[in-house]
This record gives C-alpha cells, sequence and structure tokens, in this order.
C-alpha cells in the first residue's frame, strides 16, 4: 500500500502562484507514474498533470503552460508548482500514485481557492 498526503493548498488571488506538495510513504518502489487531479465544485474530477518514474511529464490543455509538476525520487515527493491561477483553477486538488499490481493510490485533497 501507499500512502499520499497532500499540503500547500490556501487562497491567492488571480495571478498569483501555489505550490502543492505530496509526500508518499509505504511500498514507494512500485510507484511508476505520479500526478495530480483536482476537482471543481459542482464539477467532475479531471486530471491536470502527471509525472512518471522515468521523468515524463504530462499537462492537461487546461494547465499546460501555467503548472509544473516535479518529483524526486529521493524523497517520494511530487510537487504541482501553479502559476498564473485563474479563478476557474479553484477546487480541491488531489495527488495520486499509480502502484505496480495495486492500482492507484489517492491523498486526501488539499483546497486552492483562486479569488478574482
Amino acid at each position: 500500500q501507499v500512502q499520499l498526503v497532500e499540503s500547500g493548498g490556501g487562497l491567492v488571488q488571480a495571478g498569483g502562484s501555489l505550490r502543492l506538495s505530496c509526500a508518499a510513504s509505504g511500498s514507494v518502489s512500485r510507484i511508476n507514474a505520479m500526478g495530480w487531479y483536482r476537482q471543481a465544485p459542482g464539477k467532475q474530477r479531471e486530471w491536470a498533470a502527471l509525472t512518471t518514474s522515468g521523468g515524463i511529464t504530462n499537462y492537461a490543455d487546461s494547465v499546460k503552460g501555467r503548472f509544473t509538476i516535479s518529483r524526486d525520487n529521493a524523497k517520494n515527493t511530487v510537487d504541482l508548482q501553479m502559476n498564473s491561477l485563474k479563478p476557474d483553477d479553484t477546487g480541491v486538488y488531489y495527488c495520486f500514485a499509480n502502484v505496480v499490481m495495486n492500482g492507484r493510490s489517492w491523498g486526501q485533497g488539499t483546497q486552492v481557492t483562486v479569488s478574482s
């Protein structure tokens, strides 16, 4: 099993920045990808960004060019640097990890609120 704990959410004005962090523990050697989903009020959870153990990154079109995902394999953490934030970026951000032979683990979520 892999446990994930997010931190770094908060309230920011439009145009501002926030950095989210996710720390993994447990069977971390079996993680082959980590990333972030987000869920806006009244909407379905949507994928935002991921990074693989090989260093490949990918982003949803809605965040490309504004968000940067980074992973520290030594510390078992994945961060999401969010710049040029918009009110539409408001929501709960969930860290995930794809674990070999064990599916996907999720964090508890962290709230991001962007005011206009």
